[in-house]
């Protein structure tokens, strides 16, 4: 809610008003509730899955590479003690290294990420156009929430087309 409109809502009546100082697009990345025709359109964060195997940056590559095969995903998100996203390390990184190898030495830093927020419709075609499978999600503060597969955005984008 921006200053404007809490001092409105209060002039209005309204008891309890907050102003929402980091704005809409935080609220909407956050998940919170909103109102109005475009309120529950299907989200990368409504087909985020929190499965895909995380590691620190200081665990060893055969311990990684274990719960990626196990998993069912061909990488692992590194993340640090409050779940902030560090990198990704693919499985064929990790079966070209020592087991004994910290998987911090080897990750990609930086992978792409998006907000829960974005339209899965948008998010499922800009991933077929650059023939990717998922998309890492994190808050605006880059802390993971999970992984977004292009085929359940699909889905939620196809089911929510058959009902309208």
């Amino acid at each position: 809610l921006s200053p404007r409109a809490a001092c409105r809502l209060e002039a209005l009546g309204f008891a309890e008003v907050y102003d929402y100082v980091p704005g809409k697009v935080d609220w909407l990345a956050h998940g919170l509730p909103v109102e109005g025709d475009r309120a529950d359109p299907p989200t990368a964060g409504s087909v985020v899955r929190d499965d895909v195997a995380r590691c620190a940056a200081d665990e060893i590559v055969a311990r990684v590479l274990e719960a990626v095969e196990a998993s069912s995903y061909p990488f692992a998100l590194v993340t640090g003690e409050t779940g902030m996203l560090l990198g990704r390390v693919r499985a064929s990184a990790l079966r070209k290294h020592d087991g004994e190898v910290p998987v911090g030495e080897i990750m990609e830093l930086g992978p792409s990420t998006v907000r829960p927020h974005r339209a899965a419709g948008e998010l499922a075609e800009s991933l077929a156009e650059r023939d990717l499978r998922w998309a890492i999600v994190t808050t605006p503060e880059g802390r993971l929430l999970g992984v977004a597969s292009r085929e359940d955005l699909e889905r939620a984008t196809g089911s929510r087309g058959e009902d309208a």
